[in-house]
Parts: C-alpha cells; sequence; structure tokens
C-alpha cells in the first residue's frame, strides 16, 4: 500500500473525491461565457455520437433481450467517455456542481448561469449532430433498418407518461453522477474509462432516461419524418426527464455525499475551502 501511494497509483477516496468535485464545481461555475458554450455544444455532440453508435448497433443485433441492452449500454457510453476524457460540459454531470453552491463556494445565481448556458448549448449540440446525420444518409444504412430503429427508439421516449418519464431521469442521472463521481477516483486514462462503462451500460440497459440523450433522438426521427414523432413530444418529454435528472444528480448523488463529506469543512467543523488544494485536480 505504502508503495502504492508513493507511486501515485491509489484511488482517491470518497472524501477526497467530495473535494475534488466541489472545487471543480467551483472552476465551472466560474469559466467564461464562450468557452463554456462552446464545451457545451461539444458535449451535446459527443452524447450524440454515443447515441448514434448505439441505435447502428442496436440495429439486427440477433442477441437476446438482455444481452443486447448490454451492448447498447456500452457502446452508449462512447459519449461520456468523450465528455470526461476529451473535455466537455454536460448538463447532467455538471448537477453534482450543487455540491459547490451548498458550501456556499458559489451562488446560486452561479449555479443557474452554468446550468442554464451548458443545458441551451447541449441542446444546440445534439440537434445540430442530428441534422448533420440526417445530411449524412447514416440512416439508410442497412436497407433503411438504421431509420427504423431510430424512429422505434425515439416514440418510445415519446410515449412515456410524465412520471415515468420523471423517474427514469431521476434513476438515470444518479448513475451517470457516479460514473462521473467514479472518474475522480482514478488517477489515469484507463481508470477513468473503466468507472464510466458499468453505471452507463445499466441506465441504458434498464430503460432510464438521460435529457441530453433525448435532445439528438426526438429530434433525429422527427427530422426524417417518424410517424407518430411530434416536435411537441420533445418538451413533453425533457420537461419531467430534466427535471428527473436534476434530482437524481443533483440531489441523490451530489447532496448525500456533500451530507456525508461536507468537503468545503474541516474535521473541526469549521469552513475550510482550500482543504483540497493539497490533493492533485485530475
Amino acid at each position: 500500500m505504502e508503495l502504492a501511494r508513493s507511486l501515485d497509483l491509489d484511488a482517491y477516496k470518497p472524501a477526497e473525491i467530495a473535494r475534488l468535485i466541489e472545487r471543480s464545481g467551483v472552476a465551472k461555475a466560474r469559466l467564461g461565457t464562450q468557452q463554456t458554450v462552446t464545451l457545451g455544444l461539444l458535449a451535446g455532440a459527443f452524447i450524440a455520437m454515443g447515441s448514434m453508435f448505439y441505435t447502428v448497433v442496436m440495429t439486427g443485433h440477433g442477441l437476446g433481450f438482455g444481452p443486447a441492452r448490454l451492448l447498447g449500454g456500452l457502446v452508449f457510453s462512447l459519449g461520456l467517455i468523450l465528455v470526461v476524457i476529451a473535455g466537455a460540459e454536460l448538463f447532467t454531470g455538471n448537477n453534482l456542481i450543487v455540491m459547490a453552491w451548498v458550501d456556499r463556494r458559489i451562488t446560486l445565481l452561479e449555479l443557474a448561469r452554468n446550468w442554464t448556458l451548458v443545458y441551451l448549448a447541449n441542446f444546440v449540440g445534439a440537434v445540430g449532430s442530428a441534422l448533420l446525420l440526417t445530411l449524412s444518409g447514416t440512416l439508410e444504412l442497412g436497407d433503411g433498418a438504421v431509420r427504423d430503429t431510430a424512429f422505434a427508439i425515439a416514440l418510445a421516449k415519446t410515449g412515456l407518461v410524465w412520471h415515468e418519464a420523471l423517474f427514469r431521469g431521476l434513476l438515470c442521472n444518479a448513475l451517470v453522477c457516479l460514473a462521473v463521481w467514479l472518474t475522480f477516483a482514478a488517477r489515469d486514462v484507463t481508470g477513468k474509462i473503466l468507472a464510466i462503462l458499468l453505471p452507463i451500460a445499466a441506465f441504458v440497459a434498464l430503460g432510464f432516461e438521460h435529457s441530453v440523450a433525448n435532445m439528438y433522438f426526438i429530434p433525429l426521427a422527427w427530422m426524417n419524418g417518424a410517424p407518430g414523432v411530434e416536435i411537441d413530444g420533445l418538451l413533453a418529454n425533457l420537461v419531467p426527464v430534466t427535471v428527473g435528472n436534476i434530482i437524481g444528480g443533483g440531489g441523490f448523488v451530489g447532496i448525500t455525499y456533500w451530507l456525508c463529506y461536507r468537503p468545503g469543512r474541516s474535521e473541526a467543523g469549521r469552513s475550510d475551502p482550500e482543504t483540497c488544494a493539497t490533493k492533485r485536480e485530475d
């Protein structure tokens, strides 16, 4: 153990993760507008790429229900891998910024500014990717089978009743934010990728709802004339899913871990905002 620590190979402990995430949240909340929006556009495109990959893999897979969904979840993980490793601002992951807010290191206005800018940029990035995919003709792969899969995915999402969309969004982002939490434990790229795979595969396999992915799936089907998919179905899906994502990520993960570790406080209970200054930030 001592040798591992001397080589900087051991994973960060949960209390250290909390400090790192809070410090990252402060930095994200105070990032310049241009950089925030640009990185938000990238995140929307990255999640769309994972969604494209998922759609193709789920077309004509020939597997049983469970194995197919597991495989689909693993390939969908590409989106969060790109966000974390390449660098981007993703609304669902940024729900963890709430830790910095409840510890009074950022204001409610700074939190709202980040979430609003990133959410809108994610939307533009995802819808723009859907448009590019439409123009590329990729939906016609497999004699149109990929298009049929894309239509079925969107129809299932717009067919959810409000409470189902809400709770699927909640459960989804609990897993997404746990995946992000785990990446802060890792000290290298391989560890971060491995930390992402199973939580993301789980939420996809279980049929949970991710707001940014839905910003791609539903407009894509609508652009290509999917029967039964109307543009008002996007709003009907995004509102409850987004609310659920915030509760699941910000509440169930962010605030719960803040209550456990209170990263900006010392053991004596006094404010100590620079506790993590001596820890290496990933």
